[in-house]
């Protein structure tokens, strides 16, 4: 009797056996790719003399790997695993072979790309007629979405003027017009500055000046690398800063001599993502990020997130695999991705760009979530941040 009972466990095994290897034959398997560069110098710690770490720099690779965790259960109703496959490269043009050996050899064709402007200029024009599509995850440049822009590179990223934008429009919302403007000496710190100016004139801000700050303690040269003295003779509403990596900026709260408030990249700060942010599902997100990578959720992760979670929510709503029929839903208007910040998100077709709401916060709040309320546009208020449709500076090659 219990030989019986063994056989027919036995038996009752194989054919589960059997049934098993079967789902997983019918498991197909699809892979997006994720680049960065190696030696990119925008991760570097960088520290103050006092080593307090000023920025945080940690790669975006977490939020990626998150939204790949996060597919398992709707990949299921597809009978479809989805994997990333990692690859560091030394240089743009490394970048672009391994995007095309991993293209021909694994069949990817998705690409999320954490490099800088420059890299991401020349990986672009490189893989132009590739039939693949790249995901700018934590480059700003307004350039890529203007002039270098490409048809085959999404921006999951907000552009320095969607963030100039959500700014301004705090201000106007609480009537400070009269705007000092300090900007640090770096490429970036030029590029947000600009993209501040083109904002104030945009929504009717006045830049009463624009001092620049001169790294150093030189005192031929105090009135360029003295906060107090830069800022004393100034009766602006409000102090606007670009410094991207914190040269200078943490030093002039409360150094001015007027009480005035600062914003720009210290004080109130514009984001993609911010970890305190407590609504539509946020704070789940941000604990599953957390218990990921033992860290707080930043723009650049949120970003990664995002960029897979709109590739798999294309897979999943067209229910194919098909490359054409991916990046066609993907660009329209029927994706309304929800990106737990209150309002569904899709890529305007204009520059690709991801509309999306913007957060304004101090260090460890919300202050407001823009588009600001009162800013309205003709078919979509999140169009109010960033270059619309009408004054675009992109016009799409490949």
């Amino acid at each position: 009797m219990n030989i019986i009972k063994i056989l027919i466990a036995f038996s009752a095994l194989c054919v589960f056996g059997v049934l098993y290897a079967a789902t997983i034959e019918q498991t197909s398997t699809f892979t997006i790719g994720y680049m960065e560069i190696s030696g990119d110098v925008r991760y570097e710690e960088k520290r103050a003399y006092a080593r307090i770490r000023v920025k945080p720099h940690d790669r975006p690779i977490a939020g990626a790997e998150l939204a790949i965790l996060g597919s398992r259960i709707p990949g299921r109703a597809l009978k479809m695993k989805f994997e990333m496959m990692r690859a560091e490269s030394g240089n743009a043009n490394e970048m672009v072979e391994q995007i095309g050996r991993m293209k021909n050899e694994s069949g990817v064709q998705f690409f999320l790309v954490d490099a800088d402007a420059d890299v991401l200029r020349s990986v672009t024009n490189a893989t132009a007629g590739m039939h693949v599509r790249l995901f700018n995850i934590s480059e700003f440049s307004d350039s890529l979405r203007g002039a270098d822009c490409q048809l085959h590179l999404m921006h999951v990223i907000p552009s320095y003027a969607m963030l100039s934008d959500a700014l301004t429009q705090f201000l106007v919302s609480k009537k400070w017009r009269d705007i000092l403007l300090l900007e640090g000496p770096e490429p970036d710190d030029r590029a947000f500055a600009a993209a501040f100016i083109r904002s104030a004139k945009r929504f009717g801000v006045e830049v009463s000046a624009v001092r620049k700050f001169v790294p150093g303690n030189d005192p031929r040269q105090r009135e360029e690398n003295n906060i107090i003295l830069m800022t004393s003779d100034s009766d602006a509403d409000v102090v606007f800063i670009s410094d991207i990596e914190g040269e200078f900026g943490r030093y002039v709260p409360y150094r001015t001599k007027n009480p005035t408030p600062v914003i720009g990249t210290e004080g109130l700060q514009a984001a993609s993502w911010h970890w305190a942010w407590e609504r539509h599902g946020a704070p789940q997100l941000n604990q599953r990020f957390e218990r990921h990578s033992n860290r707080h959720m930043q723009g650049s992760d949120w970003a990664a997130w995002a960029a897979v979670k709109s590739i798999i929510e294309s897979i999943l709503r067209t229910r194919s695999s098909d490359f054409k029929t991916i990046e066609t839903y993907l660009r329209s208007d029927r994706l309304n991705l929800d990106a737990y910040k209150g309002t569904p998100v899709s890529y305007r077709s204009w520059d690709n760009q991801l509309r999306q709401p913007v957060l304004l916060h101090t260090y460890n709040a919300i202050a407001d979530r823009a588009p600001i309320r009162g800013f309205l546009h003709p078919t979509e208020n999140m169009d109010t941040l960033g270059y619309d449709q009408g004054d675009r500076l992109c016009q799409f090659r490949g």
